[in-house]
């Protein structure tokens, strides 16, 4: 199992668990990504995204909702104003050693550990479009994400809904 976690920082040399400032109740853990949600993370850290993607549970009227436009079977979207931070930042990728991470979410690729982790190697991601591209993911950019977030709760599609506290102001809601 590759295991990565992604940061700004390229000067990482020990992983300390840590508690979430968005879950104080957490108890204090390591967090890494799996290989195939890892494109959920070639992003600014603080970037609102969502992920989403068909699973065998997705009806076909979800599928045709989604996914009857593109031949991706992975969608991320972004809002307009996080595209000129998305081309601007430097990202790197840490791969961890898996003997001591659990798994939290398989559907998101969650894993953490409650040990303090020595990465094995850094490297710069690179152009994040780019490996975006070579991901085969489609990357929606559009103005809000809450429509697409309502949406996407109430479907059978798999999501994954990051730093959601940074996007614009919901207005769908008021």
């Amino acid at each position: 199992m590759r295991l990565f976690h992604f940061s700004e920082n390229p000067d990482i040399t020990l992983f300390v668990p840590h508690v979430p400032k968005t879950n104080p109740g957490q108890p204090p853990l390591v967090w890494a990504i799996d290989e195939e949600h890892a494109p959920h993370y070639y992003f600014p850290r603080d970037c609102p995204r969502i992920a989403f993607w068909t699973t065998p549970n997705t009806t076909p009227g979800d599928r045709d909702s989604f996914f009857a436009h593109t031949s991706a079977r992975r969608i991320i979207a972004i809002e307009s104003d996080w595209l000129n931070r998305v081309r601007d930042t430097r990202l790197y990728v840490y791969h961890l050693p898996g003997e001591t991470f659990e798994c939290v979410d398989a559907n998101a690729g969650y894993y953490a550990s409650s040990q303090s982790i020595t990465p094995l190697a850094v490297e710069p991601v690179g152009d994040l479009l780019e490996r975006l591209v070579e991901a085969k993911v489609e990357l929606r950019i559009t103005p809000s994400l809450w429509k697409l977030r309502h949406a996407l709760i109430s479907s059978s599609v798999a999501f994954s809904m990051i730093r959601m506290g940074n996007a614009s102001p919901d207005l769908v809601s008021d």
